[in-house]
Parts: structure tokens; sequence; C-alpha cells
């Protein structure tokens, strides 16, 4: 399945390196529509693509945890009404997750809020969104103990750790 993004970047379900050469699921969490034709009710504004696999919340159990999957997180909050506690309510009402993953900011961020990790990856190809150029992705290990999750920067030659006091949001 292929759409086209908001940008005209092409979105589809792939897998992904971990890093030490392995491969584990590939999750994308940022904007997923395409352009309505007008015909269809929308005005030509952009429009979800009709799929299953587009939800906007995932919780999928991996490596023994639960982890959620969805396009946006409020971090930073905006207390008191905006807040992450109030997200994951509303979001994950059945059960609370370990770890959720989002995107949409195209910042990267590694938080433990109200006990859970929140991961945003940044962006591949549009980070803080800048210009288009290389930017980051996201790794999480979910193999031993408590998870954890790494950001990386992309090269020409391939990836290399993210240097923090690069970027600061």
């Amino acid at each position: 399945m292929q759409s086209r993004g908001k940008r005209g970047r092409e979105w589809r379900q792939e897998r992904s390196v971990d890093g030490e050469g392995g491969i584990g699921p590939g999750l994308y969490c940022d904007d997923v529509e395409g352009r309505g034709d007008g015909d269809d009710g929308s005005g030509g504004r952009p429009v979800q693509p009709e799929d299953d696999r587009l939800r906007k919340v995932w919780l999928l159990e991996i490596g023994g945890r639960r982890v959620g999957l969805t396009h946006a997180m409020p971090i930073p909050e905006i207390p008191p009404n905006i807040t992450v506690a109030g997200a994951l309510e509303r979001l994950f009402p059945e059960q609370r997750p370990d770890v959720v993953v989002y995107g949409d900011s195209h910042v990267e961020a590694i938080d433990v809020m109200e006990g859970v990790l929140c991961v945003n990856p940044g962006s591949p190809t549009y980070p803080h969104n800048l210009n288009t150029q290389l930017g980051t992705i996201g790794f999480l290990d979910l193999a031993d103990g408590e998870p954890a999750a790494s950001i990386w920067r992309l090269t020409d030659s391939g990836i290399a750790p993210f240097d923090w006091r690069t970027w600061r949001r």
C-alpha cells in the first residue's frame, strides 16, 4: 500500500534495521494522508486513505511490553488541560502502554511521563520541520529489563549517535 504524505513523501509499511544488523518491526507515526479530488466531498482537502492498517492509535504487544503508537502526544504539556495523563486516558482507555511512540512535531525526544516512556524519533527527512534533509530515526530496545530508546542521526554513510547538544527543543 502506498499513499502520499501531506508533504508529498511516499509512505509504505516497511521493516527497519535495528542497528545491529537484525530486523525488527518498523513503526511510522507521522502524517499519512492524500489530497482528495473534490468529487469525494473533500473539496480537495487532505484526507486519510481508507485502509484497515491506518488507525489513530495502535497498542501492540512487542517483547512482552505494551507499545502505543499515535501521531501526537502533548509534550511539552500545557497544564491543566493538555497533559500526557489526559492523552493516555483518552488514547489508551483499555490498557495503559509501557511505551508510547509518537511523531507530529518532527522533533526528537525521549521522556518518561506519567511512568510511560514517550519517544519521538524526530523525522528521517524533515527534521524540526525545517528543510528536506537527512534527519533522525529512533530505536526501541525491549529485550531486557526496562524499555529503552535511542535516537540516531542519518548520515550519507549510514547512521551515527545523535548529539543532544546539537539540537535543543
